[in-house]
């Protein structure tokens, strides 16, 4: 299964629309999105990609608990079982431990894939382009044996999303 993964979008809609664009076309199957959405028409953007999706608060969207029951908005951390493995979606770095398969977080604006232990640790960097002159998301492919995580890049002012591949062993759980 393909999961599509971004975060930190802020206000910048038109990048949060292309990063989730591209997971799109490239087979994403769910979206999770890990925090500081800032505005409701990202949510909305969410709700009709076509797709199932999760969406956590981050420490940016208290004004978005207004919209808690017409968006699948979650607290964190947020436990929950997607293709087989077990996750934990939070938006501040502050529940880390491996206690899930896959541990998906936000906030600190930096694309990270480190696997220790049987877990996956991943976040897939800011789509608002704020820290850096980058849009990032991530697309997790999860089979029975392996994680496939790919980083999409893409420079301001370009059309273009870069790649990066990263692959990791599952340990049987």
């Amino acid at each position: 299964m393909k999961i599509g993964i971004i975060s930190d979008t802020h206000k910048k809609f038109n990048k949060a629309q292309k990063a989730l664009n591209v997971l799109l076309e490239n087979g994403a199957e769910f979206i999770v999105h890990a925090g500081d959405i800032v505005e409701v028409e990202i949510l909305e953007l969410l709700e009709n990609c076509g797709k199932r999706y999760v969406a956590v608060y981050g420490n940016n969207d208290s004004h978005l608990v207004a919209y808690h029951n017409e968006y699948n908005l979650v607290q964190e951390p947020h436990y929950f079982k997607l293709a087989g493995a077990k996750f934990k979606l939070m938006h501040l770095p502050f529940y880390m431990t491996p206690d899930t398969e896959v541990v998906l977080f936000g906030h600190t604006h930096t694309f990270q894939s480190e696997f220790n232990n049987g877990t996956l640790f991943l976040n897939p960097g800011e789509a608002c382009a704020r820290n850096k002159a980058v849009s990032e998301c991530v697309m997790l492919e999860v089979t029975d044996e392996k994680f496939f995580v790919t980083h999409f890049t893409r420079a301001k002012k370009t059309k273009i999303f870069n790649t990066k591949e990263y692959n990791y062993t599952r340990i049987a759980q």
